[in-house]
């Protein structure tokens, strides 16, 4: 089976899971998608990933966090949202780049040096496709 938006199903997967307060949620694994991991773990919105080496392919396995006891649990991530689409993608000078609820939440964007956050690219002065939004 074909998959036409893969970070947008990383992104559900992860809605999903934090839905149901799962420990680990397990995708197909890409560089892009292990960069966008890697900027979340940054970021202090998971724990921890790993890739596990299987056939045919290998697998992406994102430790989720939470926050408070086990009867005031929540997660950390409140709401994550996919920006530019395989139909529509939406690229940003430096300048443009959104801010999310002013600061409180990241923007992924891929630019030239690399997927960074937002604040990143601004400092960096570069620009980029905007991936998503996470709260």
């Amino acid at each position: 089976m074909s998959m036409s938006d893969p970070i947008s199903d990383m992104l559900t997967r992860i809605r999903n899971a934090l839905m149901r307060e799962h420990k680990t949620v397990a995708m197909p694994s890409s560089k892009l998608k292990q960069a966008i991991a890697e900027v979340l773990k940054d970021e202090g919105y998971i724990t921890d990933y790993k890739i596990v080496e299987q056939q045919p392919y290998s697998v992406l396995q994102v430790t989720l966090k939470y926050v408070g006891n086990k009867k005031g649990r929540r997660s950390v991530i409140t709401n994550l949202q996919r920006v530019s689409k395989p139909g529509r993608r939406i690229y940003v000078g430096r300048s443009e780049i959104p801010w999310v609820l002013s600061g409180m939440g990241i923007s992924i964007v891929t630019t030239s040096k690399g997927v960074m956050t937002g604040q990143k690219a601004r400092r960096l002065g570069v620009g980029g496709e905007v991936l998503c939004k996470i709260w």
